[in-house]
């Protein structure tokens, strides 16, 4: 399996999971609520950019109080802020190429697939059951898209009153 610094991969593991989590939640959020294209995408940019820089500063922080050398909190923030960068603006290519109807459910598989993967790749560095690991995931991840998509829908409801 592929070396990394613990830092790094803690950065890019909570970058990916965040960013995935994060986007298709607003995503589902926005598309039933809006149904708007122009919307998701803008969306997504807002996310993948801010985001990324909250997220980054989160663990920046976070590292900090756990008193980690300066090298590794800007391996953790740097690692964190490209990861989220980069998956979050992942999102915009089934945007780009499909119809919302088409690219929502893609977009979810896709995130769905980067959750487990992710997941797995996590327990089998700590020995632990990736099966347990990666349903755990899985479930938090439907269960935030499940809540967002009627969230969506509920201020678009109050939007027609």
């Amino acid at each position: 399996m592929l070396k990394m610094h613990s830092s790094s991969f803690k950065g890019i593991s909570f970058g990916i999971v965040s960013g995935v989590i994060t986007t298709l939640g607003m995503m589902v959020g926005l598309d039933s609520g809006t149904q708007s294209k122009f919307i998701v995408i803008l969306g997504v940019l807002t996310i993948a950019v801010s985001d990324a820089l909250s997220d980054a500063l989160g663990v920046h922080v976070s590292e900090e109080s756990d008193k980690e050398s300066v090298k590794n909190i800007w391996r953790s923030t740097i690692s964190t802020f490209l990861s989220k960068f980069v998956f979050a603006s992942s999102f915009i290519i089934p945007l780009i190429f499909f119809d919302l109807r088409t690219a929502i459910p893609l977009s979810i598989f896709y995130g769905l697939v980067l959750i487990a993967s992710i997941s797995y790749i996590i327990a089998k560095r700590q020995k632990k059951s990736a099966k347990h690991a990666v349903i755990e995931h899985l479930l938090i991840a439907v269960i935030v898209i499940i809540i967002t998509y009627f969230v969506g829908k509920y201020f678009s409801y109050l939007s027609l009153i």
